[in-house]
């Protein structure tokens, strides 16, 4: 299945492209670079002529008509990302989990075994069996409501949202077994 994105966040603007391409400035494009609001996933694009893009902008890179983007080059490895973009990148998933937070919270209550020695929720970092076992526990009772909600029902939980941010940068490292938030 193909993972597509309707809406990106610019990490970084590059208006005559990337300074390592040689090739005469005549012939470069302007080039951003992106995350993929839904599904995490990394970027390039190039924004119609003339259009200048600002960091933490969102831009609709979907199907329909584009006002911003005119196409989209492909997908970007992390370790391709500029400096700008790679500071970007923690503030951009940052917002989108506060945005989202129903989402994020809602994967506290529906996560499912992965096999019979590991559950989903041991892959979020700073979960381990314990936790795991109490989240199983509170949840059977009621549903989390919130990250906040999550940190008063489970002693000693840490901050959700940061081990869920801290979850999603390294299944953009690209070397997990299983992924949970990030397309392929």
């Amino acid at each position: 299945m193909v993972v597509k994105e309707e809406y990106a966040i610019v990490l970084d603007f590059l208006p005559n492209g990337y300074p390592f391409d040689k090739r005469p400035s005549h012939k470069k494009t302007a080039i951003v670079q992106a995350i993929g609001e839904k599904h995490f996933i990394l970027l390039e694009l190039v924004p119609k002529r003339g259009l200048v893009l600002q960091p933490q902008e969102r831009v609709y890179i979907g199907d329909e008509k584009r006002d911003k983007i005119h196409h989209i080059n492909g997908k970007l490895t992390i370790d391709k990302l500029t400096e700008t973009a790679k500071k970007e990148l923690e503030i951009s998933i940052s917002e989108i989990v506060d945005k989202n937070e129903k989402r994020f919270v809602e994967f506290f209550n529906t996560a499912q075994p992965l096999s019979t020695r590991m559950h989903s929720l041991e892959l979020i970092p700073g979960l381990g069996k314990k936790r795991m076992w109490e989240i199983l526990e509170e949840r059977r009772v009621e549903p989390f409501k919130s990250f906040a909600d999550l940190k008063k029902r489970i002693p000693l939980m840490p901050d959700p949202k940061k081990a869920i941010i801290k979850r999603i940068l390294e299944e953009m490292k690209g070397k997990e077994k299983h992924y949970i938030f990030v397309g392929q």
